[in-house]
């Protein structure tokens, strides 16, 4: 059973610079998406982290506004919050489905962020999951991007070698006879 499980849960990484996130919600069941935006703000501000807030329509605009804010803004990380109930018909397979693979390829291509969109039968399980005082999944949701961000910086560091020039190598420059030949 879920409730008897023992979860592991890392550290906060710690920072020497910066940090700055942006919480993307779909405030669908408002009750609950500000029960997730308070536990992810506190985990970032335990972390020293900077915040931004930007409301969506819809769980499925979530990975298109994270998207455009990584191409456009100057965030370092970003953290995906909503909830989608079940309801009487497929839409919601499309919803969860879609929005998590918008998510997942945007992670894919090195954007670093927390999916906090809950997945629920009822609102029962949605009111425990966004509860900051029980599972906190907005929480968890900054805690993952602080995680991510914390790798990109740390891979960011690591240098290779530029196509097929191996790593430290000088390479020849095409240019005139009297300039440089070498950089």
């Amino acid at each position: 059973m879920a409730g008897q499980e023992i979860h592991h849960t890392l550290d906060l990484p710690t920072f020497d610079k910066r940090v700055k996130l942006l919480i993307v919600v779909a405030p669908y069941y408002k009750d609950i998406a500000d029960n997730l935006i308070a536990g992810a703000k506190a985990v970032a501000a335990e972390a020293g982290a900077e915040v931004d807030l930007v409301e969506v329509p819809g769980a499925l605009e979530i990975p298109t506004a994270i998207g455009m804010a990584s191409r456009m803004a100057d965030y370092d990380g970003f953290v995906a919050l909503g909830c989608i109930i079940r309801g009487e018909t497929t839409h919601y397979d499309t919803v969860c489905n879609d929005s998590s693979r918008g998510l997942t390829l945007l992670g894919l291509n090195g954007v670093a962020i927390g999916n906090g969109i809950l997945t629920v039968e009822n609102r029962r399980q949605a009111e425990v999951r966004a509860d900051p005082a029980d599972q906190n999944k907005g929480g968890g949701a900054a805690a993952a991007a602080l995680h991510l961000v914390a790798l990109s910086r740390k891979w960011a560091r690591q240098t290779k070698g530029i196509g097929f020039k191996p790593a430290g190598e000088e390479f020849r420059i095409a240019g005139e006879p009297e300039g440089p030949t070498r950089a």
